[in-house]
């Protein structure tokens, strides 16, 4: 891509520009909206983590039960075994119920509510107020500091390290 005087455009992609007319403040809003979504999302691994580590420790009952009855402890295997094994995490759910409700309840709702706001407050373009963050950081025409990763860092004029 080159931009004036044949020099190579070290701007950002149209996909990350502000649409014509687009305020601060709703900038700032999307921007805000976007990191409650990311921070979901960020919930939302570790909800599947409770899930994954909880199925393991479920599964690992039934090593605990069959050593407890290899070790003459019939009466501890059968208490494990029917007390913790395949027990609802909480009344009427397994872990992967409490993760399904959340999806259906709340994170696709979210999801699909910033992703309408994005696509009609701002043509679609994400990012925005990172973007804009961004450009005002970086450093023009340093290597390590390209606008985008289509742009050479030979091609901006850096000293190449």
């Amino acid at each position: 891509m080159s931009g004036q005087n044949g020099q190579p455009d070290d701007g950002p992609d149209r996909r990350h520009q502000r649409p014509e007319g687009l305020s601060d403040e709703t900038v700032e809003a999307l921007g805000s909206l976007s990191k409650a979504l990311e921070t979901t999302e960020r919930a939302r691994g570790h909800l599947y983590s409770f899930h994954q580590l909880t199925g393991t420790a479920d599964l690992e009952l039934d090593r605990a039960v069959e050593l407890l009855h290899k070790a003459g402890h019939a009466d501890w295997a059968e208490a494990v075994r029917t007390q913790v094994l395949g027990r609802n995490v909480i009344p009427g759910h397994w872990t992967f119920q409490i993760v399904e409700a959340y999806d259906h309840t709340y994170y696709r709702p979210f999801r699909e509510l910033e992703q309408a706001a994005v696509e009609e407050l701002a043509d679609g373009r994400d990012h925005l107020f990172e973007a804009e963050m961004k450009e005002a950081r970086r450093t023009a025409g340093h290597p390590h500091h390209t606008a985008r990763p289509d742009v050479d860092p030979q091609m901006t004029g850096g000293d190449g390290g």
